[in-house]
Parts: structure tokens; sequence; C-alpha cells
């Protein structure tokens, strides 16, 4: 059998799944035995229990329904007895931002019921509730990405889960190229636009049919960013004598998993991009889309080369990104712990 049906609670198939291999791409699904009816009806039975099965059929689909995404903010909630307000996505190497929540209450994504799981090194794989400078918050330890065969809408569906446990506000980070020259190593780029590359070529998180109850079905994006919220990080920047190292640019998301050619580079310049990486843009699009206040920030991790060269220590690599992100950690939590603090206070 080159492919199969998922069969519904009493036995009977209720749709086609597209694969022709049962491939689920690192996604989370339940062991299934199937066998061809002997009816010769060409449907197919599969002797799994009606929550099994209606997990397989949502982690096959390219979407989440609202009363999936309920369940998970409901086991998420219910399990840590807190109902946060701040939610954070940590990057590639910086998932000690999570570490410094204080009363952690910790969810393997395995753990939890319909979540996918993370595969790239740096990203644990944990969703982390808890207080932090006084706040309720929740974080990601590990994104979702494209190239890992997620569709958009899945890498970014724990945005809408941090929304129905009642986020009001998305810090998101990440791990970056620079590419304006001004920027070195090490280097905060906060995050003021961005370009959606993946965007101009048809996809997007929002595609499908769009249910209000997240929001509208054409949103706005001109003021992604939070404005307040940027200004408040250049001064938490200057008090933490930093400000040389902070700096306000244009994010640029691409499929990856492959680093880009200087062609591309050159052309991303010219677009007025700063600093490119492989997420942030989908999970911001999906925060704005539901009424969410969103701060980013990418943690520069290499000089993106920009002339063609035949030395290899120009070329970007996993290793370095995270080295960098290790190096630097400690100014990125300060950084984000003080931005929470002021929202905190701001709304107490």
């Amino acid at each position: 059998m080159t492919g199969y049906k998922v069969a519904n609670g009493n036995g009977t198939t209720n749709g086609t799944n597209g694969s022709t291999n049962g491939n689920t791409n690192g996604h989370k699904s339940a062991e299934y035995i199937a066998q061809e009816n002997p009816t010769g009806n060409g449907k197919i039975l599969c002797d799994l229990t009606p929550e099994e099965l209606r997990a397989l059929r949502v982690l096959n689909e390219d979407t989440y329904p609202y009363e999936v995404i309920e369940e998970i903010a409901d086991f998420i909630t219910k399990g840590s007895g807190m109902r946060p307000k701040i939610g954070i996505i940590c990057g590639s190497g910086l998932g000690s931002l999570a570490d410094i929540i204080q009363d952690p209450k910790i969810f393997e994504y395995e753990k939890i019921p319909n979540f996918p799981v993370s595969t790239v090194e740096g990203h644990a794989g944990r969703l982390v509730v808890g207080t932090l400078e006084g706040a309720t918050v929740m974080a990601m330890q590990g994104r979702f990405h494209f190239y890992e065969g997620y569709p958009l809408a899945k890498c970014s569906m724990p945005v809408r889960v941090m929304k129905l446990c009642g986020v009001e506000y998305l810090i998101a980070t990440n791990a970056a190229g620079g590419i304006n020259p001004r920027f070195a190593v090490g280097d905060i780029m906060l995050m003021h636009d961005h370009v959606n590359m993946l965007g101009f070529a048809g996809n997007s998180p929002l595609q499908g049919p769009n249910d209000p109850r997240f929001g509208p079905r054409f949103p706005a994006l001109v003021n992604s960013y939070n404005k307040d919220l940027i200004n408040k990080a250049i001064e938490i920047g200057k008090a933490m004598g930093i400000e040389s190292n902070v700096h306000v640019g244009v994010y640029s998301c691409l499929g990856g998993p492959n680093y880009e050619t200087i062609a591309e580079l050159k052309a991303l310049r010219m677009m007025g991009v700063d600093a490119v990486g492989m997420s942030t843009v989908h999970e911001v699009i999906t925060a704005r889309h539901c009424d969410m206040k969103v701060f980013a920030f990418s943690l520069i991790t290499n000089k993106c080369a920009t002339e063609y060269s035949d030395k290899k220590d120009e070329e970007a690599n996993h290793d370095e990104v995270m080295a960098v992100a290790k190096n630097r950690q400690k100014a990125c939590c300060e950084l984000v712990a003080r931005l929470i603090r002021e929202i905190h206070s701001a709304s107490a």
C-alpha cells in the first residue's frame, strides 16, 4: 500500500492524506495499523482510538482549526495555572532567554497535544511558562521553520496558541546575517520593518479560509513593529552601555536551509534590507493578524559576504551562529528582561 486514508472513530475513512508514503516530515503522529477493507469498497480501516485519529488528521493538515488551537491553549493554561501576558520566541542559540524565567512550568513540545516538534540544533523544543520581572510570560525554546517541511501556518501556529492563552505582547528574537556594512558580529538590530520574500512567492501563514475569531481577512502591516517598544529598547541599550551595538533596521526572511548567494544578498541590500534570516516574519504576520503588540530583534551572528571571494572563512555556517549567540546571550537576556519590566510596570 503506497498511501493511506485516515479513518474516523467508527472505522470508516474521513478523507485522504496527500502523502504517498506516510512521511510526516518530522511531525509527531500516532502509530497506526491499516489494512484494506475486506468488503472491497476501497476504504481503509485503522486500528486507532478516535483521539489518535483526530491527532493524526490535524497534524497532517496545513492549518489548525480554532477549536484545536483552543484545546492546546487550555492544556497549557490549566497545566501551568497561569495566563501569560507576554510571549517570547527564542531564536537559534538564544534559548537561555527562557532559562531566566522564574518558577517555570515546562512543557516538552512532544508532550503537548497536536503540537509540532523542532528539529534544528539550538532549539530545545520546550514551552516554558512562569514569571519574569513581575510579569507572567511564556517562552518557546525552539521555533518551527519552513525548511523543516512545515507549512507557514504551522510554523506560526504557536503564536495563535499564545493569543488564546492570554498573550498581548510578542517578543520575537532571531539570529541573522548582517547585510548592512555598519553592522558588526554581536550587534543587535531592532526590527522596525521587514521584507517578506516568502510572501513574494505566494506563501503566507494566513492562506486559506480566514477565521474572524483570530482577525480580519486582510490585515494591515504598515505598523507591525511597536514604535513605543522600539524606543524603550533603545533607551535600555543606552542604560546597558551597548548603544553603539544597537541598531534599528529592516529584516528579511528567506526559505532556507541554505545560506544566501552573493547575488541574492546584493539584491536584498538594494531593497533596503539590513539583516537576513529564516524565521520571524510569518510569526509577526500571525501576531499582528490577531492584534498582538510586537517587538522583535536580530542578533547579528555573521557578516554576509557581498563580494565574490575564494576565502572559506567568509562563508556562513551554523556553528558560527551558535557560538556568537552563546557569547551574547547575557546581553540579549538583559535587554529582554528590562523590556518586560517596562511593559509590566506600564500596565500595572
